[in-house]
């Protein structure tokens, strides 16, 4: 009966441990789908993409009537509506969205019809973040936001995936966190292969002049490519917020550095080897030991490490053959 009673224990912490790393990983993966459009098209990562995750984050709870704190510009401000959570996810990724387009008019766009090196992009994206940063912090203070106790309405705290007898219960929000990000993972992923819009911008990925020749305006697209990835930050910051807390203007840095381990890990310009390299990097995490979670960045940038010495082009990237 002992072992009985044992082996059900560790399954049941098994089948947590694993829909709590698909539902991290699936978050990792939709926040790294961005970074992958923006490199497919530019071949730069954008080190501004962990400040939007952020901004969507603070957008959505501004929207759902939440309350700052006593710092800041905006001290004590609350707007007079009150969104559902739905709603208000999707207006804020989309406010987030059209930042992601002011800040390519700004800091990319100039640089780029100079023909300004790569390298100076990514700068020009690293001040961009820091500006992001610093005005959030300006503006709201450097206070955790939480989000309401019923964010997901009449949801139970907990989700049963096993019997009365022998329950295995999972956050309620863990597993709508995975439904989200499953839903929107499908959407881009049907976009950029079905359709005539997601078509063009794999031509513009694969070669912007001929692409050009061919009647694409590559500059619309570009734009279009930096609100959609945008939008998947701003998305994937609320997400991770509902579930744990906005932890300050900072929030989204640590989370910028896991999506580009999951993009070196999937494939550099992969949509396909984003998602695998989320969800493996989520995985990795979930199952690292709580006596050691505070390793678990190690854990991860450690595969990563092995696999660029192992296989430098990723799990789904092709590799580059220079001519001469």
């Amino acid at each position: 009966m002992h072992l009985l009673s044992s082996y059900y224990m560790d399954i049941s912490l098994f089948v947590q441990q694993l829909l709590n790393g698909l539902s991290i990983g699936s978050v990792y993966a939709i926040f790294a789908l961005g970074y992958t459009l923006v490199y497919s098209i530019l071949g730069i990562i954008n080190l501004a993409h962990g400040a939007i995750f952020t901004l969507g984050a603070y957008f959505t709870y501004a929207l759902m009537g939440g309350t700052f704190g006593f710092n800041g510009l905006l001290a004590n401000l609350t707007l007079p509506i009150q969104l559902p959570f739905a709603i208000a996810l999707i207006l804020g990724s989309t406010l987030a969205g059209f930042v992601g387009i002011a800040m390519e008019r700004i800091a990319f766009q100039p640089l780029r019809r100079q023909g300004s090196d790569p390298l100076l992009t990514v700068v020009s994206s690293l001040g961009v973040a820091v500006v992001i940063v610093n005005l959030i912090q300006y503006l709201v203070g450097a206070e955790s936001y939480t989000f309401p106790a019923d964010t997901y309405g009449n949801l139970p705290p907990a989700i049963n995936f096993g019997s009365v007898e022998k329950p295995i219960p999972i956050r309620s929000v863990q597993v709508v966190i995975f439904t989200v990000s499953l839903v929107f993972v499908g959407i881009i992923t049907y976009f950029i292969n079905r359709t005539k819009y997601g078509k063009a911008m794999q031509a513009i990925a694969e070669d912007p002049t001929t692409a050009s020749l061919l009647g694409i305006n590559c500059d619309r697209f570009i734009v279009f490519t930096f609100f959609i990835s945008s939008f998947l930050a701003g998305l994937a910051g609320t997400l991770v917020a509902s579930s744990v807390s906005i932890a300050g203007p900072y929030f989204g840095i640590a989370f910028g550095l896991r999506g580009l381990a999951v993009i070196v890990l999937g494939g550099l310009g992969s949509i396909p080897g984003a998602v695998l390299g989320g969800l493996l990097i989520g995985l990795v995490e979930a199952f690292v030991p709580s006596e050691y979670s505070g390793y678990k960045d190690a854990v991860a940038f450690g595969i990563l490490f092995i696999m660029l010495l192992v296989r430098p082009q990723g799990l789904l990237g092709r590799r580059f053959i220079q001519k001469v």
